[in-house]
Formats: C-alpha cells, structure tokens, sequence
C-alpha cells in the first residue's frame, strides 16, 4: 500500500517534481548582529510558484524540517527558510543582550525575507522570476508557529492584557501554524511565565485565513493545561479558520521536523504524511491556486475508514 493511500485515502497529489535547493543565501541584517541565513528550495521547473516562508522551532535551523519542505517543493511551492538566532548552529550564549528580544527578532526575520525576495530570486539559480509575488504564506512548527502567527495578525498581550504591536503583514494572504502555543498568563508553569514573557499571544486580532494542526496527545512542559492548550489559535481567532487535530500525535506531530532526529518522540510515518498532503490542499486553496484541493482533502479525510485526524473550520 503507499504511503499516500495510507495517509488520506482518495486524495490526488500528482507526481513529485525534481527539486532544487540553495544554501546559505545571504540577506543583509543590519542591527541584528549578524546577516540572516536563508535556505531556498523550489522546483526545478515551472513558473508562478507560490511562496511558503518557514519559521522554524527553538534551535533547529534553515536545514531542519526536510519532510514538509521536500514534499512542498516536490508539489509545487517554493520554500524559505530562514535560521533565527535562537538555532543551536549559531550558539548564541543566555547573556547575550539580544536573547530577550529574539521573539521579536524572529518576526523581523521573516518580514526581512518577503522585503527581500528580489534578492533571493536573483541568488538561486534559475529561480529568477519564478516567484508568484501575489502567493505567499507563512508557516511555522511550536516557537515557529508563534513567529508565523504575528504575521497572520496574532499580538502579544502587555500586563493587563492589552494587545501589542500590530506585526502583521498584508504580503501574507495565508498560514499553517504546527503546533502552535496557546496562552500565557494563568496557564503557563510558574518557570513559563517567568522566563518567556513573550508567551502571552492574543489571537482576537489573527483575522488572516490559517490551518492550525493540533496533535491529541501534545502534552506541553510550559502549559499547566493539557493538549488543547495548542488549539487556541484556531478556537480565539476570529472566523476563517481550519484545524487539524492529528489523533496520538505529540509535539513533533510524529517527525516533521527531520528525517530520524532524535527528539521526536512519536515518530509515525503515517502521520507526516497526512500533515504533508492536507497542508499542501489547505494551502494550494487558501491562496488561490486550486479552489478544489482542500474540499477534496476534507472529504478524502471524512471518508477514510480509520482516519489519523480530524478537521473542523469556523
């Protein structure tokens, strides 16, 4: 049986294209310390190619999430991903003064990718004017989600509850948040609440159509509530929005984040495939490409015999 029958029973994804990737691209980042890294990936051949830039969870890096990325590129999408400060290649030490400020930095990090696509198209070769500039979503896995959020129009909520800086993107027209965090204040641990102020997102003002994938069985060591803690982004934000509630699946959703890393907990082919085929159809959907990919998906999904999830939309 293949994996994509096993996955989404009924769903057509085509054949993969051959692929091409480009690492590191090099964007200027003056102010941030250092120049931000980049890795590109895309198909080898075709045009008008909608955009997905990455954020990637806490220390992995452009190099990380192999599975989502090559299956993106290989139907279609070109990817973007930058290596934020917090990554464990670029060993930033705790005391460095830019440490509280990475969560704000991580925003920059991707606004600095959409100003300059000119420039990435120009530094991967054959890419160059291949970009749909009209395309563009933002994608992230657990901190990354929560980066990818701000775009979609997420806040993070000062002392009394009032929303932050609007860091929202109008460039962004779609999002697929990963295990996402939820809400901070009473429902963070003690150790949460004090060293990731940051952890107080406000999703009233996410207006930006989005895909949240929830696994059942994430059980978060910086939330006292259990795994519906990652749902809040679908359920707090206003309508237009879909969640994937992937059934037995922890925080690495049964191993996006590589092929074989060791800190997935739950690694379940079968479960990487159903994220990969049903964010491909959210997405090739939500901007524009296919009307038909996500109700197709959906119904693929709901007609299974055992299915591994479920998706509901508001």
């Amino acid at each position: 049986m293949s994996e994509t029958t096993v996955a989404v029973p009924g769903l057509a994804v085509g054949t993969p294209s051959p692929v091409i990737a480009v690492r590191p691209v090099v964007l200027p980042a003056p102010g941030r310390g250092e120049d931000l890294r980049v890795r590109v990936s895309a198909p080898a051949t075709g045009n008008e190619l909608p955009v997905i830039v990455f954020s990637h969870g806490f220390g992995e890096s452009m190099d990380g999430y192999a599975p989502l990325v090559d299956f993106w590129t290989a139907h279609g999408f070109a990817v973007i991903q930058p290596t934020h400060l917090d990554s464990r290649t670029l060993n930033l030490p705790p005391d460095d003064p830019r440490t509280s400020l990475i969560w704000r930095l991580r925003v920059e990090d991707l606004t600095r990718v959409l100003d300059g696509l000119d420039f990435v198209e120009a530094a991967a070769p054959g890419l160059a004017g291949r970009l749909d500039r009209s395309r563009i979503a933002v994608a992230g896995h657990s901190w990354g989600a929560q980066t990818a959020s701000m775009l979609l129009g997420a806040r993070v909520l000062g002392p009394e509850g009032e929303p932050g800086e609007d860091l929202s993107d109008p460039r962004i027209t779609a999002g697929v948040l990963l295990a996402v965090p939820g809400t901070g204040g009473a429902d963070l641990t003690p150790f949460a609440a004090e060293h990731f102020p940051f952890m107080n997102p406000g999703f009233a003002e996410m207006t930006t159509p989005a895909l949240v994938v929830a696994g059942d069985h994430d059980q978060s060591l910086l939330s006292v509530r259990g795994p519906d803690w990652f749902t809040d982004a679908y359920v707090q934000s206003p309508h237009g929005k879909s969640l994937l509630t992937v059934f037995g699946a922890e925080h690495s959703l049964g191993g996006i984040s590589g092929y074989n890393v060791t800190e997935t907990t739950d690694e379940n082919p079968e479960r990487v495939a159903l994220i990969q085929r049903l964010t491909w159809a959210y997405l090739r959907t939500a901007l524009g490409v296919d009307g038909s990919a996500w109700p197709a998906a959906r119904a693929a999904l709901a007609a299974a015999g055992d299915p591994l999830g479920r998706i509901e939309s508001r």
